[in-house]
């Protein structure tokens, strides 16, 4: 069977008892994930800088596709949790590039009053996979070199 997109594991992570993202119901758009670890995510103050909630997973898809992450919905209200820009963009030559094997990551801001612990195995987010368009006149060609962030070294 060829395979058009999925999840899998990242180096690193094999032994790790990591759960696969999955739809929870049958008209479900999103594929649930689970922080790969504990973490704690302090009370936002000045100068606080987001803290990258990892999942352990890759994701692989085609080349007008892309993965976009989003906030779990009751992660603002009961938590103060939210994404620090908003959505995540995971194209697809993000998977197994060199710096992180193509790790995703959730990055937050704790908005609440006190330091919220996230365990490993919480519901954190979710992704829905789109395709995409290119506008006339694309000249894109470049290829990705690095992992988080990377695109613009």
């Amino acid at each position: 069977m060829e395979k058009k997109r999925g999840f899998e594991v990242v180096k690193g992570y094999e032994n790790s008892n990591i759960s696969l993202p999955v739809r929870k119901t049958k008209y479900s758009a999103g594929y649930d994930f689970e922080a790969a670890e504990d973490v704690v995510i302090p009370a936002f103050k000045p100068g606080t800088k987001p803290v990258l909630v990892k999942t352990g997973v890759k994701s692989y898809f085609g080349e007008n596709e892309v993965l976009i992450l989003a906030n779990r919905s009751s992660n603002p209200m009961k938590k103060g949790l939210v994404l620090a820009n908003s959505i995540g963009v995971i194209d697809a030559d993000y998977y197994g590039n060199p710096d992180n094997d193509g790790h995703i990551m959730f990055a937050f801001y704790n908005f609440g009053d006190s330091d919220i612990k996230i365990s490993k195995g919480d519901a954190i987010g979710q992704g829905v996979f789109y395709n995409f368009l290119t506008a006339d006149n694309d000249t894109a060609n470049g290829s990705r070199v690095g992992g988080f962030g990377s695109t613009n070294k």
